[in-house]
């Protein structure tokens, strides 16, 4: 197989048309083996396959979370409403307990299931691909849930957050 030729672009123009690409915003929970639990804002999320039913992230190798998320056989996609921006804010800055004074449930595996979320994948840890500066990581969806209201989706475009709205 033939290599990649070399990028004729700079990191800034890569950034440029990858903001193009407007995406949901989603949090990735797990438990990590002391208990504590874990959360990252992650907008890196895709679907794979409906039969199984797979899904995708992706996290930075640097993260620091990066060792309990390899380890661990569960995690949770929680998808975002526009009204949960702070949470989204929240999970992607602070440091110490993000799941401070945060309502959450424990789901079938124990793993937190944030209260508000649009939609929720349970997920078995099933594979992961070392690429570039960050690892794919491939759940297999054991359960998933909807709340079902009317609330528009938390979305990231152009280097900001959006909501939509219909075209027709």
């Amino acid at each position: 197989m033939k290599s990649a030729a070399p990028p004729n672009f700079d990191t800034a123009a890569f950034r440029l048309a990858l903001g193009e690409f407007a995406t949901g915003v989603t949090i990735i929970t797990t438990r990590a083996e002391s208990g504590q639990l874990i959360g990252i804002t992650a907008s890196s999320f895709n679907s794979v396959s409906l039969a199984p039913p797979l899904v995708l992230w992706s996290l930075a190798k640097r993260a620091s979370s990066m060792t309990v998320f390899e380890a661990n056989t569960h995690y949770v996609v929680n998808v975002l409403a526009a009204s949960q921006l702070a949470l989204c804010r929240r999970f992607a800055t602070l440091k110490g307990d993000r799941f401070a004074g945060v309502a959450h449930a424990a789901g079938d595996t124990g793993m937190p299931i944030l209260d508000g979320a649009l939609a929720w994948f349970e997920c078995h840890n099933r594979s992961r691909y070392d690429e570039g500066d960050h690892v794919i990581f491939v759940g297999e969806v054991e359960r998933c849930g909807v709340t079902g209201d009317a609330r528009e989706p938390l979305v990231f475009h152009r280097g900001g957050f959006h909501t939509v709205d219909p075209l027709g």
